[in-house]
């Protein structure tokens, strides 16, 4: 069996922690926070404006070469204005499961991430992972922190926290 990766993000937002969690709570503004060369596509439609356990998104994205990938993510768990997760059914990875946390703190909202993710085929996995995956989840992530500044503003000194193990 392969390795078990760990992602660990975590930015703070000078914003209220209504407005953060209404803005990533809603489906729909996905793609405002997605890199656009992964040209990523929701296949399906998105009910209603805020996240809920059950909920299933199907999109197609072209991470590599152009070559099109089906996925489809499911939220399990919401806890309102807590966090919330998604989780891979159909997709690249043979795990995907991606923890969505925010707190109120003193002058804005701490966001942070979690996600533990399996690519297939054990050693070879390995290997791409260190070649092309985990630098692509940086970029996707440093892409999203750079949106987050531009949408909701910076926090004063703070500089991008992204950990992969």
């Amino acid at each position: 069996m392969s390795k078990v990766y760990v992602l660990y993000s975590r930015q703070h937002v000078p914003a209220s922690l209504d407005a953060v969690w209404t803005f990533f709570s809603d489906a729909n503004n996905l793609l405002a926070v997605t890199p656009p060369g992964l040209n990523l596509k929701v296949t399906n439609e998105v009910y209603g404006k805020t996240v809920y356990a059950g909920q299933v998104m199907t999109y197609t994205v072209k991470p590599l070469l152009g070559i099109p990938l089906a996925w489809m993510t499911e939220i399990t768990h919401v806890v309102e204005k807590k966090y919330f997760v998604d989780e891979q059914r159909k997709g690249p990875y043979t795990l995907w499961h991606h923890q969505h946390h925010f707190n109120a703190v003193d002058g804005g909202v701490e966001m942070t991430d979690l996600v533990h993710y399996r690519l297939p085929f054990g050693p070879l996995g390995s290997l791409v992972h260190s070649l092309v995956v985990k630098k692509e989840l940086e970029k996707i992530f440093t892409y999203r922190y750079q949106k987050i500044v531009e949408l909701f503003g910076g926090w004063k000194g703070e500089r991008m926290e992204i950990l992969i193990q």
